[in-house]
C-alpha cells in the first residue's frame, strides 16, 4: 500500500514495565496516521517483516533464534530501518543459574552484530549527564539537544561493529552484581548511535528504563514487590523529543516512497 507505513513493534522480556513502555511507544507510532503497527513480544514471527518499513524494539533478555537473527539481518541489509531501545542488546543469565553475579553471555551473536553492541553491565541507577557526541552537533537526530541529566540505567556495552556516535556519557568504576564489573577506562559510553548495515541502518538509544511494583517475577527476585514505580527518562521532555526524532528518522525511506508513488484516492 503506497500511502501506508508498516511498523513492527517488539516489546517484552524481564525486569521492566513492558505494559507502560508498549503503551507509550504505541502512542508515539499513532502520532502519524499513516503508520499501522503489528505488535509482538519476541522476534520469532519474522513474517511480520515481509512488508515492514520500520522495526521498533524495547526488550530485555529476549533472544532471537538463529533463524530470526538472520532474518532481521537480511531485512536491515535490504534497506530496513530499526529503532532499538534500552535493553534490546541484552542477554542476561540470573545469578541462580551460573553463580553469584548476573552473566551476560554472547548468546545472540548475529543480532548483537546487527545492533552494533552487546550489553555487559550497568551501575546502580543514578543521574548522569548525557551530551551530544563530538562531530554529531549538526546531525538532525540530536541537533540543538543541550546536555541533560538522565536518571536511568547507564549501559556499559561491548561494541560489535563500527558505529556513528550521537549521544554519550562517561563513567568509570565497579558495578555490583555483574560478572563484567570492572570499568576503569575513561572512554565514551554511547547513549545513542547509528549503525549502518548494507542498504539499511539501526538507530540504538539506551535510555528508557521503567519498572513498577510487579515486574520482578524472574530470578533472582521471584515475584517480590519492587518498592517504587520507576519512570526514569520517560519523565524527560528531552527523551520524548529524541523518540520523536528517532521515529521521524525511521520512516524517512517510507516517506520518500510515498512521495514518489502516492496512493490513489478511493471514490465513494
Amino acid at each position: 500500500m503506497s500511502g501506508r507505513i508498516n511498523a513492527v513493534l517488539v516489546v517484552g522480556g524481564k525486569w521492566h514495565d513492558f505494559d507502560y513502555a508498549r503503551l507509550r511507544l504505541l502512542e508515539l507510532l499513532a502520532s502519524d496516521v499513516r503508520i499501522r503497527t503489528q505488535v509482538s513480544a519476541d522476534y520469532e514471527n519474522v513474517g511480520l517483516l515481509d512488508d515492514a518499513d520500520i522495526l521498533l524494539t524495547y526488550t530485555c533478555d529476549v533472544r532471537p533464534s538463529m533463524p530470526a537473527q538472520l532474518a532481521i539481518k537480511e531485512w536491515v541489509n535490504r534497506g530496513g530501518r530499526m529503532f532499538a531501545l534500552h535493553a534490546t542488546n541484552s542477554a542476561i543469565d540470573g545469578p541462580e543459574q551460573f553463580g553469584p553475579d548476573f552473566q551476560t553471555p554472547n548468546a545472540m551473536p548475529v543480532f548483537s552484530e546487527v545492533l552494533g553492541s552487546r550489553f555487559l553491565s550497568h551501575p546502580a541507577i543514578e543521574p548522569y549527564p548525557v551530551t551530544v557526541s563530538t562531530g554529531a552537533e549538526s546531525d538532525p537526530l540530536v541537533k540543538g539537544i543541550a546536555t541533560f541529566s538522565a536518571n536511568d540505567e547507564l549501559y556499559l556495552s561491548e561494541m560489535t561493529a563500527q558505529v556513528e556516535p550521537l549521544l554519550e556519557t562517561r563513567w568509570t568504576g565497579t558495578t555490583q552484581g555483574f560478572a563484567e564489573s570492572d570499568w576503569p577506562d575513561d572512554e565514551p559510553r554511547y547513549v545513542m548511535y547509528r549503525r549502518r548495515l548494507g542498504k539499511g541502518c539501526v538507530l540504538y538509544f539506551t535510555l528508557g528504563h521503567c519498572r513498577s511494583h510487579w515486574d520482578m517475577k524472574h530470578a533472582p527476585f521471584h515475584g517480590m514487590k519492587w518498592p517504587t514505580i520507576d519512570r526514569g527518562s520517560w519523565e524527560l521532555e528531552e527523551y520524548h523529543e529524541l523518540l520523536r526524532r528517532g521515529l521521524a528518522w525511521s520512516i524517512e525511506p517510507a516517506i520518500e516512497r510515498i512521495t514518489k508513488n502516492p496512493a490513489p484516492e478511493m471514490t465513494t
